[in-house]
């Protein structure tokens, strides 16, 4: 394998790390990472695109036994380990919970029944997904239970301007649209690591989509099996599954930990940039009378008269006070801290 090409981290748990290339998917390469990171203070995620090199060829204190030529090398762990993670691209963007790196797409499941629509989960996912450049799409999910609230949702976060489906899992309806927008998006990579995982409430029906999208899903483990992998750390386990989709690849990444949504608990960003999370806001944001505007219930407010003409839609702005007051019924520093503990 030539050792200049740029591969993916698909799991790693443990200060192991498996990697996968863009022309050999389904093998994969059990690595360390150069103790270098550890001093940078970087730690290598899922979803970061990496060099990896030889065990043998790097002169590294994250090896037991460097200097000892043509010797298995082995972890701290007790795994083999016959490649070295040497360098970490530059990141277009990182989530710390669940840990995953370069997201291109995230899919916001919600149902329009059964359980009841929750858009404040919604759109707390799609304020996260703004923030960190991670284009969302939203997918309207068992529109076979009640047509008129998903039509109703659908119409809300098209007028946001977001990439909107209404899909039954359950029937099949609206399925052939959504798997030929992911086919596309990965067919256009132009060798880019295109990569998108599903987001929602339990009992939104994720599972069932991704089954009915990617029909040849195995969320199996690859080729490296090594026992760090299992255990304790599991619940907080993302990976990433290479899945063909007619001329390309998607990267689908299995993360547990997206209803991790608690604004008054963790740092997601400082609430003065919150009004940016919610694109239909852009065009209006500046343009208050006020020039600190809060946009929550102030006179003059450019956001507050579109909501009142219809130009954004009511629920986004009730939404964005509820996770505004949230933000901000803690400390940044207290959020901040609690963020690094976790």
């Amino acid at each position: 394998m030539a050792t200049d090409r740029t591969g993916v981290i698909t799991r790693g748990v443990g200060g192991l790390y498996c990697v996968r290339f863009r022309d050999e998917e389904e093998k994969e390469y059990l690595c360390r990472a150069r103790g270098i990171f550890r001093l940078e203070n970087i730690t290598p995620t899922v979803g970061d695109r990496v060099v990896i090199e030889p065990a043998d060829n790097v002169q590294d204190d994250c090896l037991k036994d460097p200097e000892t030529p043509g010797e298995k090398r082995k972890s701290d762990k007790g795994a083999d380990v016959d490649w070295v993670i040497s360098e970490i691209k530059e990141r277009d963007n990182i989530l710390i919970r669940p840990p995953l790196a370069n997201l291109d797409y995230l899919f916001a499941v919600v149902p329009a029944a059964s359980p009841e629509p929750d858009l404040l989960t919604l759109d707390k996912l799609t304020v996260i997904s703004e923030n960190a450049s991670i284009e969302t799409v939203i997918v309207v999910n068992k529109c076979d239970l009640d047509r008129k609230k998903a039509d109703e949702i659908e119409k809300i976060y098209s007028k946001a301007g977001f990439v909107t489906f209404t899909v039954s899992g359950e029937t099949g309806e609206g399925i052939d649209k959504l798997s030929s927008f992911v086919s596309d998006i990965s067919s256009r990579s132009d060798g880019k690591f295109v990569s998108g995982a599903f987001a929602g409430v339990s009992g939104a029906g994720k599972s069932t989509i991704m089954t009915s999208v990617f029909p040849n899903l195995n969320l199996k483990t690859g080729h490296v099996s090594y026992k760090n992998l299992r255990g304790r750390h599991t619940t907080r386990h993302v990976e990433l599954f290479p899945v063909k989709v007619h001329d390309g690849v998607f990267w689908l990444a299995d993360t547990p930990g997206f209803s991790m949504l608690d604004f008054a608990r963790f740092d997601f960003f400082p609430y003065e940039e919150l009004p940016y999370g919610f694109r239909e806001f852009g065009d209006f944001i500046g343009k208050c009378r006020y020039r600190k505007c809060t946009h929550l219930k102030e006179e003059g407010c450019a956001v507050i008269d579109q909501v009142k003409n219809g130009t954004i839609p009511e629920s986004r702005h009730q939404n964005y006070i509820k996770i505004f007051e949230e933000q901000r019924s803690i400390p940044q520093w207290k959020r901040k801290k609690e963020s690094e503990l976790w």
